[in-house]
């Protein structure tokens, strides 16, 4: 199933040195305080202060990430576990993050890493500066680079030299976030950011002030900015029972998604299990999510997949014409049955998605 190493040209190293680097999108307002722009807190620092995330600080009024290079997190993945099921189907992807978070989600599946600032914790980290994050990429045959386990856009600077030089050997870049990144930041990302997997935690903005600390409308605006800057665009909703698996909810949810994003836009519907401060709430019946799975479908979207529950067989990726299987999958082993040009071989409607050709990929037999 793994691809063949990516040839391609290498960017020279990036110049920065691993650790505190200064910061990108930090406004200086006066008495030495630093309003940062990367994510939507926009957080005013302080001098001595750090934001939310926690690695962004304010040293004598220059703002500076604190984590350029250290990873604290590092993986090959299939890349259909981010997950994105239409980019690169049944490669890997070389997968990286760096301490901090600017949400504190309750149901946080990363929490000792995306906490650890808040919580006081310090974790043992690598020096991975980005050459070496390419190298080792290419070394383990992945198609692709993933900013993820935290919110990517704590560690813009580290995320976005990082996606220069890979995209220079060839290499895709794809971010796993909660869409709190600022129109700014998504700018800075557009040459060089492929896809992006969105978490769309709910449709209900008291359901994310008073589960994750963050507000709902920015998380809408940044989905249409991944789109409009032509990011490809996947979203998924962790549906925990009582909390946001009211069906009138989710047909708000996936409407939403079918009107602003497009009917093609995959919608993840995932199981969740009992994480981090939520341990009393159980995991999500199969029923649930296959309601929901026939809600995003009744919403017009063409493609809706199940995660965390393979018993109910909702992984497979169809024709958005014909309803022909293009992409089979068992767990993470795609069978594909594309024809020339990612098309239906039925009705000749084009798969939409991004690098979709056949390599990593078991052929239909």
């Amino acid at each position: 199933m793994s691809p063949s190493p990516v040839a391609g040209r290498r960017a020279a190293p990036s110049p920065r040195a691993v650790g505190v680097v200064p910061a990108l999108l930090a406004e200086p307002v006066g008495d030495g305080s630093v309003r940062c722009h990367a994510c939507a807190m926009r957080c005013l620092v302080r001098p001595g202060r750090s934001g939310i995330c926690g690695v962004r600080e304010n040293r004598d009024g220059v703002l500076v990430s604190t984590v350029y290079g250290r990873a604290v997190a590092v993986g090959v993945d299939p890349i259909e576990k981010k997950p994105l099921f239409h980019v690169a189907p049944g490669a890997l992807a070389y997968s990286i993050a760096t301490v901090g978070c600017p949400f504190h989600c309750a149901f946080c599946q990363n929490w000792e890493i995306a906490q650890a600032p808040r919580l006081g914790l310090d974790l043992p980290t690598r020096h991975l500066p980005p050459s070496k994050v390419v190298d080792e990429a290419l070394t383990a045959g992945a198609r692709a680079v993933a900013y993820t386990y935290v919110e990517p856009t704590v560690f813009l600077e580290y995320a976005l030299d990082t996606a220069r030089e890979a995209r220079a050997a060839g290499l895709l870049n794809v971010f796993v976030t909660d869409g709190y990144a600022t129109a700014e930041a998504i700018d800075l990302l557009r040459p060089v950011l492929d896809a992006a997997n969105v978490d769309l935690k709910s449709f209900d903005d008291a359901f994310y002030r008073r589960l994750c600390g963050a507000r709902l409308a920015p998380v809408l605006d940044a989905l249409k900015a991944y789109r409009a800057a032509g990011v490809w665009v996947e979203v998924t909703t962790l549906v925990i029972p009582g909390r946001n698996d009211d069906p009138g909810e989710l047909r708000a949810l996936a409407g939403w998604i079918a009107t602003e994003l497009g009917a093609e836009t995959p919608w993840h519907v995932s199981r969740f299990f009992p994480a981090h401060r939520m341990l009393d709430v159980p995991p999500t019946p199969p029923e649930t999510l296959r309601r929901a799975a026939d809600i995003g479908r009744e919403a017009g979207l063409a493609h809706v997949y199940v995660g965390n529950a393979p018993q109910l067989g909702l992984e497979d990726t169809r024709c958005a014409g014909c309803g022909q299987v293009l992409l089979e999958r068992h767990g993470y082993r795609v069978i594909d049955r594309l024809g020339p040009g990612a098309t239906c071989p039925g009705c000749g409607r084009a798969l939409a998605g991004r690098a979709l050709d056949h390599d990593g990929r078991v052929p239909c037999g």
